[in-house]
């Protein structure tokens, strides 16, 4: 058993580690990056659903109007939120993919250097 040889491997998982901590942070980074993007898309659709509520309140020429204008403007939020819902789900599955491949990815560098650090402290 060599120092140099045990000292090498060591340095190896370290490397190792610090490359798999990295990868895990930008997988963080993107995912945070995309659901902050979504969560503004949102707020900017509700925000111009409140306008088009204000506009359709001045500008209805009846109850019944205003109303129509209602029911339709919620229709519409309704079936962009299903779209939108959809579209979610597809990201976290993307998002569950990546994660996925990174932990496979660490567990067989761990598996690896595990046979590694045997073979150092046996030699």
């Amino acid at each position: 058993m060599s120092t140099k040889n045990v000292m090498n491997a060591f340095n190896d998982l370290t490397n190792k580690g610090m490359e798999h901590a990295s990868a895990l942070g930008e997988l963080n980074l993107k995912l945070a990056e995309t659901v902050v993007a979504r969560q503004m898309d949102a707020l900017n659709l509700f925000m111009e659903q409140g306008m088009r509520m204000m506009t359709l309140a001045t500008e209805a020429k009846s109850y019944g109007d205003y109303y129509k204008g209602q029911v339709e403007m919620a229709k519409e939020l309704t079936e962009r939120m299903m779209e939108e819902s959809k579209t979610n789900m597809k990201l976290a599955g993307e998002a569950r993919d990546d994660y996925r491949g990174w932990f496979d990815a660490t567990l067989a560098d761990v598996r690896e250097s595990k046979d590694v650090v045997r073979n150092a402290v046996v030699a």
